[in-house]
């Protein structure tokens, strides 16, 4: 298949986003397919369909290592023409003239559904989750608000906006509401800290959700159609699972298959499949989780686009069920080919 990676974009996550569709570009490659990795918010000017920027812009090898910094948007402005046009120049004639494009992007326009509805309105096949439930799962409120409607246990919460006076009480997690990859998260230990919290978490969204802390273990349930992936526990050396943690490699110690007992695993298996289905999600997705000393069950968030690094959680647990990463790539693309 001729098949656009696409990754990268205006987002805060861009760097994960990238090195994400380095490598998956590369399996595809050595799964047999024809592939460009494509930055989705520069785009090219050298090339206006799929065969000429094949040609011209592909590599035997495609290589991104994530930096240990956020990235600064405002400084990726500065280097574009037209700065305020998120979808870079050819990106929709080049997608429009491959087989399918493979999402690789993380945060805002890349898992908002934004994409996804321009991507419909153009005929053009994608990876993943439609606009739909990628607009459900990346607003944490709604989300969250979904839940708990069904049933589901997920932490007790805020929201608040500018201006407002946040009511929680500490310890608590405060956290964008719409964003991904820890960016903008701190938990908060003390009353003096929690304003300063939200503040920064305002930075990287309008709203904020303030979530009661569960102390406990963090887990992790990749859902890849209809099943639900080994379990894998997720350690932190130091601190919480921060961006940094998240993607550096050697910062957290994984477990999986999760050393669980297994009704605790099995049941956690099903409520990822009930969040999956309450979500509106569709092929893949990734279910996070925290289990308390007493046992009950959290649902924290669900992530549409899971991350492909080299330190992600979906890739482990899809290998933990028998499946190597370029037998992954291969059957996520060989989906969005099939819908």
């Amino acid at each position: 298949m001729k098949i656009v990676v696409l990754a990268g974009g205006y987002s805060h996550e861009r760097e994960v986003s990238l090195s994400s569709g380095s490598l998956i570009a590369n399996a595809l490659m050595e799964n047999g397919h024809d592939v460009i990795l494509l930055d989705l918010y520069f785009g090219t000017k050298e090339a206006s369909t799929f065969d000429e920027a094949h040609k011209l812009l592909s590599k035997d090898r495609y290589e991104y290592k994530v930096k240990r910094q956020i990235p600064d948007l405002k400084a990726l402005k500065a280097q574009k023409e037209k700065p305020e046009e998120m979808i870079g120049e050819n990106i929709i004639p080049i997608a429009q003239s491959a087989d399918l494009v493979f999402l690789s992007l993380h945060g805002e326009l890349g898992e908002n559904g934004q994409l996804q509805a321009v991507f419909d309105l153009y005929d053009i096949t994608y990876t993943g989750t439609g606009y739909l439930g990628s607009a459900i799962a990346m607003n944490k409120l709604l989300s969250k608000e979904i839940m708990s409607a069904q049933g589901i246990l997920t932490p007790d919460w805020e929201v608040v906006e500018q201006g407002d006076s946040p009511q929680s009480e500490v310890p608590c997690v405060v956290k964008p509401n719409e964003s991904g990859s820890s960016i903008g998260v701190t938990i908060v230990d003390n009353e003096e800290d929690l304003n300063n919290a939200v503040d920064d978490a305002l930075q990287y969204s309008s709203s904020v959700l303030i979530e009661e802390k569960i102390e406990g273990r963090e887990f992790s349930v990749g859902v890849l159609e209809d099943t639900a992936l080994p379990a894998i526990e997720i350690i932190p050396k130091t601190g919480f699972y921060d961006y940094e943690n998240k993607y550096q490699e050697g910062a957290t110690i994984e477990i999986c298959p999760a050393e669980l007992d297994e009704t605790i695993t099995e049941r956690m298996q099903s409520i990822a499949l009930d969040v999956f289905k309450a979500l509106r999600l569709e092929y893949y997705a990734r279910i996070d989780f925290m289990v308390s000393g007493e046992g009950e069950i959290y649902c924290i968030e669900a992530n549409t686009l899971p991350g492909m690094t080299p330190t992600s959680l979906f890739p482990q647990e899809a290998a933990a069920s028998g499946m190597d990463y370029n037998s992954l790539c291969n059957k996520l693309a060989q989906i969005a080919a099939d819908k």
